[in-house]
């Protein structure tokens, strides 16, 4: 059937749009990202034609000296993803290094991309603080940022929803995209920036929540760990004493009972904390009790996945199939641009 242009253009206006996500396997998930991150991509499927997916060539710049752990996160990830609410019937998952494509629109657009833009990057420089234990004074390192954008742009995003961290690197991504479509033609859209919104939830020491730190509860854990880190955890630190009165706005296990404990507790501890009535010990336990309770349709969803990792697997390789097909039409259009 031949379309007019504008059949053609309404039928592009139906489609949904696109978005593009993904998470580097290089250990668990924990609760920061699943408050951070997986929540909002299980939202953004309703009104999204959402792409997820497993940064395994990413990993690589800062795990290259260990890659075991890349491969046994990636399905830790994955069964992660399905076990939150992540829906790959609705959305496509894949894994980076399944499609090769992306490695050649990545060498493509290092050819466009000027230096200085990598290296006024503020990301590249605060993970450098970061990530100070590791040499990762690499060429790889340094051009994260262009893969990102290839990750994004070969299945023509129109939003990439990142945390404020990350919003510089989509920032990248939108100059590449200006370049390329400058230099060869208008291939692909400009994505935004869509600001996902941060966790409250710091790790159990205060900090970021972070595998790197050693101080997160891991959506894995089972009651004993969650009671043992639980325990652990910091509270109010001008509340010495049990008899010191307390303030919740600054405690950082009050925050989780106002994700995971009901409405009355929540508002009972508010009122007692601040007048004694309760001490952290008892705070501690009864929030350890709500967020097992939290978690577990998540914990039973995974355990039901365990028992059938022949499915899961079958589930990745759809997804590869389909990210595959739409990477090599872009890529086409690419070649046939850059006329090469």
């Amino acid at each position: 059937m031949n379309l007019t242009i504008q059949e053609r253009g309404k039928i592009e206006q139906m489609k949904r749009m696109k978005i593009v996500s993904g998470m580097r396997p290089t250990g668990k998930m924990h609760l920061g990202h699943l408050h951070g991150a997986l929540l909002n991509w299980k939202d953004l499927q309703e009104e999204y034609d959402c792409f997820y997916f497993i940064a395994d060539w990413h990993a690589l710049t800062s795990e290259y000296a260990r890659p075991d752990i890349i491969r046994e996160s990636t399905y830790d990830i994955i069964l992660d993803w399905i076990s939150v609410g992540l829906d790959p019937e609705v959305s496509t998952f894949f894994i980076q290094s399944e499609i090769k494509e992306h490695a050649e629109l990545y060498l493509i657009f290092s050819m466009i991309t000027p230096l200085p833009w990598l290296e006024r990057n503020p990301t590249y420089k605060e993970q450098l603080n970061e990530l100070s234990q590791k040499n990762i004074y690499t060429y790889g390192f340094l051009g994260y940022p262009v893969l990102q954008a290839a990750d994004i742009l070969m299945y023509k995003a129109n939003g990439v929803p990142v945390g404020e961290d990350q919003a510089p690197h989509v920032e990248l991504t939108r100059e590449i995209a200006r370049r390329f479509n400058h230099l060869y033609g208008d291939i692909f859209p400009v994505p935004k920036v869509l600001l996902t919104p941060t966790s409250k939830l710091l790790g159990i020491d205060r900090r970021k929540m972070s595998k790197s730190y050693g101080n997160a509860i891991l959506l894995t854990d089972g009651d004993d760990e969650i009671d043992q880190k639980v325990d652990r955890m910091i509270t109010d630190p001008q509340r010495a004493r049990r008899s010191d009165p307390g303030d919740p706005n600054v405690c950082n296990v009050f925050s989780f009972h106002e994700i995971y404990s009901d409405q009355e507790t929540t508002e009972r501890i508010r009122r007692e904390c601040p007048l004694a009535g309760i001490g952290c010990v008892d705070c501690k336990r009864e929030m350890a009790a709500a967020l097992k309770r939290g978690l577990e349709p998540i914990r039973a969803k995974r355990r039901e996945l365990e028992s059938d990792m022949d499915a899961v697997k079958d589930i990745m390789v759809e997804g590869n199939r389909r990210s595959r097909a739409i990477a090599r039409e872009t890529l086409a259009q690419v070649r046939d641009a850059v006329k090469i």
